[in-house]
């Protein structure tokens, strides 16, 4: 937590533990972030950083002890991309975004295109590669509204030059006031300062 942020957090974790298994992920984590910052959750695979990104989201109300409070509502994209194989890139993006407010196609297409995605606007989207899957869902992040972003592993998949475009856009995004919390097994090269959460060990910083 940043001492010289202002107004109140975005997003508040206070004591989270969580234990599956019989084993324990993590226990009594508590983070604030707020506008203007850039979270990166460490751990090493199984170490339950997906688990605590979707008890961040909201997708997990049970099964942990601790409490979350957000004060916006976050854009979450999950590991796996939420592209529904016969609906075709703009459609799954109208689709995803309905809920945030209505965007004509025009600036639907502009994402895509964003995203390197142009021409592929209305091709069934089982015929696109992986990569270009995680890139219809990364589209989102240039439609979505929201200040607090929460994503995990946003670069699976993607090309270097997509990797650098991202890192582009969250350096942005934060920049502009917004909020991201994210994992990422890749370094962030990012203009902007980066707090880590280090779930082997429990640090903040």
């Amino acid at each position: 937590m940043s001492s010289s942020a202002a107004g109140a957090p975005l997003l508040a974790a206070q004591s989270l533990s969580l234990v599956r298994g019989g084993r324990e992920l993590f226990c009594e984590l508590s983070v604030e972030v707020y506008g203007g910052q850039l979270w990166q959750i460490e751990g090493s695979n199984g170490a339950g950083k997906t688990s605590l990104m979707r008890i961040l989201c909201g997708l997990s109300r049970y099964g942990f002890e601790g409490e979350v409070l957000r004060s916006v509502t976050p854009l979450y994209l999950g590991h796996q991309p939420a592209v529904k194989a016969l609906l075709s890139p703009r459609e799954n993006l109208q689709w995803h975004v309905s809920g945030e407010g209505l965007y004509s196609n025009e600036q639907i297409d502009t994402a895509l295109a964003r995203v390197g995605l142009c021409g592929y606007e209305d091709v069934p989207s089982h015929t696109l590669s992986a990569g270009q899957h995680r890139r219809v869902n990364l589209a989102r992040l240039f439609l979505s509204e929201a200040r607090l972003w929460l994503l995990d592993e946003p670069f699976t998949a993607i090309d270097k030059q997509g990797v650098d475009e991202t890192q582009a856009l969250l350096a942005s995004h934060v920049d502009g006031g917004g909020a991201v919390v994210m994992t990422s097994h890749q370094p962030l090269q990012v203009t902007c300062s980066v707090h880590t959460l280090n779930l082997v060990h429990g640090v903040v910083s």
